[in-house]
């Protein structure tokens, strides 16, 4: 097997270079003061304090996720938080949308590679599986230096599949690039990835590339991670490649021969691969993890235990190659303990496409986000969303085709051949 690492850190003067730009477009965001967290000591003069959210974040899903800090409303005898360093995290319930608690979670932050679940959900069901793509080199331009890849070369043919593989598994902006180019280019592929968040609600988010590589004012948000996830394991393909730990990818052919060689590759989400001193987390099926400089690491994990399943989003923990693993662990193991007895602090809302007619649509009070220019505000209320819940029950209401699903069976750890 290789040996897998998260996508690779940018040129140094580059690296500056956006992180002054990305100060200067959201001052906010880069303030002075930071936000104290559960069991975390406050700072002392001495040490340098973190950036904070904005004043003034979204109220998609309810007023208490614009709020600055922890949202937790718990019954008597529940188990506190446990300690985090994350700057936004958000644990919610995947199959209701409720929140069950939350911090920053509207904070718009360098995504990293868990953008890849919105390219994912806005392409995957255009291509069938089995057809082929010979890569030309007009495929491959434009792919970000240090950029992770998975190992696709020129003028060699790969399936969807192969590629979908490459996006999930290795978080290969190759393959990202390949299927952009597919779908008529970059530039398309953006476009349609800011409608489609538009449509989730997802207004904390600003795409500017499809593979999450930093960019000044390319952002999103724990909540519109977890928006993201929530939307595409609707998808039967997204839950197989997203649950997929072990894989072979094909290499060149053999010499004077049609057979063609192929190498493993691992999933490089360590809760689900268990890799680099990390144990797999029980029931866990995805979905997908992230880091750059600006970034840091990212990560947002979907687990069932018991027929109750949550989704969890960590952004920009403090650094360690498996912080961001070791606290989606505990806050998933705490959701667990809690799940029922927590008043939910808000909800992962409907896509707009599913809302019934005459369904709350304006712009969310105080919704002045670093990347309002994703699109229109949208309603507050608890709509529950079709999470790839089963097979649905098509329901219209009010002329809207909405999907209605009770369960949701997610797949467990999967190695293909």
């Amino acid at each position: 097997m290789l040996s897998i690492r998260p996508a690779l850190r940018r040129p140094a003067l580059t690296v500056c270079a956006a992180a002054l730009a990305g100060t200067a477009l959201f001052p906010a965001a880069t303030a002075a003061s930071a936000v104290p967290r559960p069991g975390q000591p406050a700072k002392t003069p001495q040490q340098p304090e973190e950036p904070r959210p904005p004043e003034n974040m979204s109220t998609v899903g309810g007023e208490r996720l614009a709020q600055a800090g922890t949202q937790v409303d718990p019954k008597s005898g529940v188990p506190p938080l446990p300690r985090t360093t994350a700057r936004a995290w958000i644990v919610s319930d995947a199959e209701t949308g409720e929140v069950l608690a939350s911090h920053n979670a509207h904070w718009p932050m360098a995504p990293a590679s868990t953008l890849k679940m919105l390219f994912a959900d806005t392409l995957i069901g255009k291509f069938p599986r089995n057809q082929a793509h010979t890569v030309t080199p007009q495929d491959m331009a434009g792919i970000g230096d240090g950029s992770s890849m998975v190992g696709i070369k020129e003028n060699l043919p790969y399936t969807v599949q192969d590629l979908w593989r490459g996006v999930f598994l290795r978080s290969g902006n190759d393959a990202v690039h390949v299927l952009s180019s597919m779908n008529g280019g970059v530039d398309k592929t953006v476009r349609e990835m800011q409608e489609r968040a538009a449509d989730l609600q997802a207004n904390d988010t600003h795409v500017l590339s499809p593979d999450g590589y930093d960019m000044p004012r390319q952002v999103s948000s724990a909540y519109d991670l977890s928006l993201f996830a929530r939307a595409g394991l609707q998808n039967a393909d997204f839950r197989e490649y997203c649950s997929t730990a072990n894989a072979q990818f094909p290499g060149d052919f053999k010499k004077g021969s049609k057979e063609r060689e192929s190498f493993g590759i691992q999933n490089t989400d360590r809760l689900l691969s268990g890799i680099d001193g990390v144990k797999p987390y029980p029931g866990l099926a995805g979905v997908k993890n992230g880091f750059t400089t600006n970034a840091g690491n990212t990560f947002t994990g979907v687990a069932d235990h018991d027929g109750v399943k949550l989704l969890v989003t960590v952004m920009h923990p403090e650094p360690g190659d498996n912080e961001v693993y070791k606290e989606t662990a505990a806050l998933l193991d705490w959701g667990f303990q809690v799940a029922g007895k927590v008043k939910p602090v808000g909800t992962l809302v409907a896509p707009k496409s599913v809302q019934p007619a005459g369904g709350r649509t304006g712009a969310p009070k105080g919704n002045t986000s670093a990347a309002a220019t994703a699109g229109p505000g949208s309603g507050t209320g608890g709509l529950a969303m079709a999470a790839g819940i089963t097979a649905g029950v098509l329901v219209v209401l009010g002329g809207v085709t909405m999907v209605v699903r009770k369960r949701w069976p997610l797949p467990k750890r999967r190695d293909q051949s």
